[in-house]
This record gives structure tokens, C-alpha cells and sequence, in this order.
């Protein structure tokens, strides 16, 4: 078939490789321009290099939206468009332009995690696995009829790094076989279970700011979903800023005020969290690993050479 590829990022390079190396006849690529917001600097493998090397005409563009961008598109006349990390909004004289229409390709279990960051967010709310989708392009974000669906486990120590590597090998694979059950004719595809949907936002700062309610094992969860490179983990000692760089949850539970820094245990220091710590029913975030202020990592040992003290989540007014 003749494809157009919407991507963006290593996952759309990812993509646009399989479709190279496919049967089928890539006859243009678009791509966003290049970023240096904090997520889109991560895994920022160039669509644009890799369609120019391989002699495909490119369109770069933040939104697909203007009328150079749909007449470009009619006289390429693809069959099908392949859409991968594409992030904003494709109207519907694009996506259905095509006779075959659009294939997403999203790294969710849809129809849960639609939108932005799903590893992190999968992580953060101890789901038992992940995923890629590959589903039809409707006039809802995220929502169309699923085409093919591959899953991977959540191993009890992986990061969002270790995910992002596991999911990153289906997403070749997915399009690839997508497009074949395209080709042949079927169209009883899986419709989303709306009633299973969620739909998340991007991330931001304040989503990495520590909260020391909350408990040792969502914290520990946090810390992991925002591993390297990804924008790490942080909150505030003696007024400066301080990330997490590798945490757990401890063996001991340890009562009192959240933020805490408490006892040291094993390699790590117990800092007391969870609302409930008062009563004496949390575990403690077991830290490890820090970076500070100025960009120095040490381990949490080495850092924290005296106990007593709070880690706050800003800056002591």
C-alpha cells in the first residue's frame, strides 16, 4: 500500500523504519518540528533525518491543519496513513482522506491510558502490564476501533526506561501486521469499551514534585516512573532541591511526620511517609540515590550524614 507516516520522536522513527523495510511504498513523512520541552528532548530520534535519508519527501509541521498540508496530501493519494507519536490534533478531512483511513499506533492498552505519557502514568498507578495498541483514527483522541492489541509485563523493579524499551520493540511489529489486516479486507474491528476509557495530560513539574502523603509505595513508584532521562523525582532539604534518584520502600515502619528524614536502613535512609504515619502503620520511602542542586549524585548514605530533619515538597518559606 501507499503509506503516509504522521511521527514524531523514536517511536516514529522506530516506526518509519519497519515501514522502509516493509512491502510497502512509504510516499511521505510528516513530522514535527524539533523541541526542547523536557519530555519531547527525550528519545528524540529524528523522523526527518531518517525519511530525507531514505529520499522521502518531508512536511514538518506543529499542527496538520493548514490547506498546503491536505493538497500535498491528495496528489500523494496514499491508501492508508500510519500515525505514531503524533502530538496534536489530526482533523478529519486527514485522517480520513485516505481509502483505508488512518492506523494510530499508541503505547496504551487502550481504551485506558489515551493521551499523554501512559508509561509514566501505567507505572505510577501499578498496573500489572503495558502495551501497544494499533487502532483506527476516529474523531476521538485515542478512541477508534482497535486493530491489533500487544501487551508486556510490569516487572516489580522496572522503570519507565525498562518499559519504554520493552514497548519500543512491538511498535514495528504492530504496524506492520496492522496494515496487513487492513490489506485484507477485515473490517470487524474491536470497538473501545468507552466505559473503560481514561484520558491523561501531559506531565509536568508539578507532577514530579514529591508529596510526602502519599505512601512509600507510590512514592517508590514515582521515582521509578521518572527515571533517566526522563525529568527525575524532587523535593526541597534545608531549602534546596533535591531529586530522588533511586528509592524503595523500607522493611521497618516508621511513625511520625511526613518528611522525615528517620533511621538508616540497609543501604538506603527512611524517610517517614504516607498520611497515615502518625498512627505507626507506613513503611518509609527507603532512599538511595540522590542528585543535588548543583547536579552532584551520591549515594543517600553520603548525603544525608546526619539524621533528623525534614525533605519538604518546597522550599521553606
Amino acid at each position: 500500500m501507499r503509506v503516509v507516516m504522521f511521527g514524531f520522536q523514536t517511536w516514529g522513527h522506530r516506526t518509519l523504519q519497519a515501514l522502509l523495510d516493509s512491502e510497502h511504498d512509504v510516499v511521505m513523512v510528516i513530522t514535527h518540528p524539533r523541541s526542547e520541552g523536557a519530555y519531547e528532548k527525550v528519545w528524540s530520534d529524528s523522523v526527518e533525518e531518517l525519511a530525507t535519508g531514505a529520499g522521502v519527501p518531508v512536511l514538518v509541521r506543529e499542527r496538520p491543519d493548514d490547506d498546503e498540508l491536505y493538497e500535498a496530501l491528495k496528489q500523494v493519494a496514499p491508501d492508508v496513513i500510519v500515525a505514531t507519536n503524533w502530538r496534536t490534533w489530526i482533523p478529519p478531512r486527514i485522517f480520513s482522506l485516505p481509502a483505508f483511513g488512518t492506523l494510530n499506533v499508541h503505547d496504551a492498552l487502550l481504551p485506558a491510558y489515551a493521551g499523554f505519557s501512559p508509561l509514566i502514568w501505567a507505572l505510577l498507578n501499578d498496573e500489572p502490564e503495558v502495551g501497544v495498541t494499533a487502532h483506527l483514527m476516529d474523531e476521538t483522541l485515542d478512541a477508534g476501533p482497535i486493530v491489533l492489541q500487544r501487551a508486556v509485563p510490569v516487572g516489580p523493579d522496572d522503570t519507565t526506561t525498562d518499559l519504554f524499551h520493552k514497548t519500543l520493540e512491538l511498535f514495528g511489529p504492530i504496524t506492520v501486521d496492522g496494515l496487513a489486516e487492513i490489506a485484507s479486507g477485515r473490517t470487524d474491528f474491536v470497538p473501545q469499551d468507552r466505559s473503560r476509557a481514561s484520558f491523561f495530560h501531559k506531565r509536568s513539574e508539578e507532577d514530579i514534585r514529591i508529596d510526602w502523603t502519599w505512601t512509600a509505595e507510590e512514592l517508590s513508584r514515582l521515582v521509578r516512573a521518572q527515571s533517566a532521562p526522563y525529568p527525575q523525582a524532587f523535593c526541597f532539604h534545608k531549602g534546596q532541591r533535591l531529586e530522588i534518584v533511586a528509592a524503595g520502600v523500607s522493611e521497618a515502619v516508621y511513625g511520625g511526620t511526613p518528611g522525615r528524614i528517620f533511621y538508616r536502613e540497609g543501604d538506603g535512609v527512611a524517610v517517614v511517609a504516607g498520611a497515615g504515619a502518625r498512627r505507626g502503620r507506613s513503611r518509609a520511602l527507603l532512599i538511595t540515590r540522590v542528585r543535588t542542586q548543583d547536579g552532584v549524585e551520591l549515594a543517600a548514605h553520603d548525603y544525608f550524614t546526619t539524621m533528623g530533619g525534614y525533605l519538604t515538597s518546597r522550599p521553606a518559606q
